[in-house]
């Protein structure tokens, strides 16, 4: 049995199947990786900018193509697969106009008996362990900063993503870049850990996926003294704090939660409202919920499809249930779809406590938790009670009010009255145990790379 296929979840039906790299061939990807670097870390800038533009052009040009592709993947609505390349194509672009204005020579002031310079040089191979959810997305965010850097990249894509992975390999060909610039490689966990990672000339490790697959990755990493990025899971808050601010709260919930059928590491998993207005909330809330139909992925009109696979909505249910078991309220949804397999219905729970999964656990999927807090310090203490710390969402009318509150959230991200998200331009991380780094934004293109102090005698 193939390690690699593709499973269209909205009909259970495989369509594709790629076969795995024995040791051998994955270890020739390397030395070409390599090789390549050599070469490829003394082009000039403006060179790997131009590669990068055309890299964007070539994704706009097969939009449809590659939206359709990810749909059948993964089942993301293919709308949303629209809007993911959309993205993707800025930060390209992104990288493109900037990068080497990010790479240049930073002075240091005051340099004692002389001056003093840093100089950002490319790092070597990186390797990426990419996840299924956005699979152009997060590639680009990797890929993108650190082909401009001259990193070269080896990339293990999510095993049930192999056609967008070979979809993304061939668009840098076509755009130009060395053949090894950029090597999709089919392989097993194993073979990451026992091979790719060791190896003295791969220098760093990036991971998005989840909190047990940065934790092995990490430790692997740290046995052979490589850096790592990781970006892990969270339980992110979306606070509530008046009631003027409930329709728009109402809809940045709706949105933030229910987005790429909920699986999402971002995602506004605990909506936290204050006493006050909870009632009103929630009424609201569980309104426009109910007015979510699933519909096949490929529909122009649908917002929320099947989930990524039947697995993952049967571990979803079974998060779900236990939580329902020990005493959470179900206001809706709860169980699969009529269709069942993937098929999973928008839920809604309420009266969670410390005890139930749902609770300390990453729901990754179209479940949303309402919780009721007595005033803004208990909806800040709810906020943190938690082992994750990537975004934070916080609903105001008062701009600095919503702010002061963000501010008190230990988390890498605050959106301010919007649902949490993602730009080129805007850094993305997290704290505690939701990984360590940075990407995109100026801050995507410090992680990998040699800080060389240049110092010269006055």
């Amino acid at each position: 049995m193939a390690d690699y296929k593709v499973t269209n979840p909205a009909t259970g039906e495989v369509e594709a199947e790629f076969a795995t790299l024995t040791d051998d061939q994955l270890r020739e990807a390397l030395d070409r990786a390599s090789e390549t670097f050599t070469s490829w870390s003394k082009s000039e800038l403006d060179e790997r900018a131009r590669l990068l533009r055309r890299a964007a052009e070539l994704y706009g040009e097969r939009k449809d193509e590659l939206a359709e592709i990810i749909t059948r993947e993964m089942g993301k609505p293919i709308k949303q697969a629209r809007a993911e390349l959309d993205i993707v194509i800025s930060i390209f672009n992104y990288y493109a106009d900037h990068g080497a204005e990010f790479l240049a020579d930073e002075e240091i002031p005051d340099a004692p008996d002389g001056r003093a310079f840093m100089q950002s040089e490319p790092f070597g191979v990186l390797l990426g362990i990419m996840p299924w959810n956005f699979p152009y997305y997060q590639v680009a965010r990797f890929a993108a900063p650190n082909l401009m850097i001259g990193n070269t990249v080896l990339l293990k894509h999510a095993s049930q993503c192999p056609e967008s992975a070979a979809a993304i390999e061939q668009i840098f060909r076509d755009a130009g870049f060395p053949e090894n610039a950029y090597t999709n490689v089919y392989v097993s966990s194993g073979q990451i850990a026992e091979i790719v990672i060791p190896d003295p000339r791969v220098k760093g490790v990036s991971l998005t996926g989840s909190e047990r697959a940065g934790t092995k990755v990490a430790a692997t990493a740290g046995e052979n003294l490589k850096k790592v990025v990781l970006e892990l899971g969270g339980n992110d808050p979306l606070l509530v704090l008046d009631r003027e601010s409930l329709p728009q709260a109402v809809k940045g919930a709706v949105s933030g939660r229910m987005a790429n059928a909920g699986q999402a590491c971002n995602a506004a998993k605990r909506v936290i409202v204050l006493d006050e207005f909870y009632d009103e909330f929630l009424e609201q809330f569980r309104e426009s919920l109910g007015k979510i139909e699933l519909r096949d992925p490929l529909s122009e009109d649908a917002f929320i499809g099947p989930m990524s696979s039947a697995s993952a909505a049967e571990d979803l249910h079974e998060q779900v249930q236990d939580s329902v078991k020990q005493g959470a309220t179900l206001h809706m949804g709860g169980d699969f779809d009529e269709r069942g397999g993937a098929w999973y219905q928008p839920t809604l729970l309420t009266d969670l406590t410390p005890e139930m999964r749902a609770y300390g656990e990453e729901l990754f999927g179209p479940v949303a938790m309402v919780y009721r807090a007595a005033d803004e310090a208990e909806a800040v203490r709810l906020a943190n009670d938690t082992q994750y710390g990537l975004s934070a969402s916080v609903y105001a009318t008062d701009e600095a009010r919503a702010q002061r509150v963000g501010e008190q959230i230990e988390t890498g991200m605050v959106f301010v009255n919007q649902p949490p998200g993602s730009a080129a331009e805007l850094p993305f991380g997290g704290v505690k145990r939701s990984g360590v780094g940075r990407e995109l934004g100026p801050y995507g293109m410090t992680e990998f790379v040699n800080k060389r102090l240049i110092k010269i005698a006055g």
